[in-house]
């Protein structure tokens, strides 16, 4: 009994060199909306960059995840054309290790570039506070952190 205790108690929220964990929310094939002026509007997604996963298991991503998108809807030279993006807002609510809970109206990404740069300049609506930990490129262009 006192091995158990112990053992969730190594494993709790906070420690050093852990990332918190994130409900995902975004299966492959999700249509999210493009939160930049790139020119893309809606994308799909299509693969979650570095997933490693169970056979027969759809990859999921979640907030501040980078992931390949393709653009469903948008100017003609962005259409039909494979992206980067990182996923900014989702609708699936997460649990922040300060213990609350965090859910956006919509899901949202912003596509970059493989050198990691935005291709836009500007983001529109809140961006998640993981993802513009982990992107500074993202948390220096948005207008509000959530």
């Amino acid at each position: 009994m006192a091995a158990r205790a112990k053992s969730r108690a190594f494993m709790a929220k906070g420690v050093v060199g852990q990332k918190p964990k994130i409900s995902r929310g975004l299966p492959n094939g999700s249509i999210v909306k493009c939160a930049d002026n790139s020119g893309a509007r809606e994308i799909r997604l299509i693969q979650v960059v570095g997933y490693k996963g169970r056979l027969c298991r759809v990859p999921t991503a979640s907030v501040g995840d980078l992931v390949t998108v393709s653009v469903r809807k948008g100017t003609p030279d962005m259409r039909k054309k494979i992206f980067h993006a990182v996923v900014v807002r989702q609708k699936k609510p997460f649990r922040r290790i300060d213990g609350v809970w965090v859910q956006f109206e919509d899901n949202a990404a912003v596509i970059m570039t493989p050198e990691g740069e935005m291709r836009g300049s500007e983001i529109r609506g809140p961006i998640a506070k993981e993802a513009a930990e982990k992107w500074p490129r993202i948390a220096s262009a948005a207008s509000i952190i959530l």
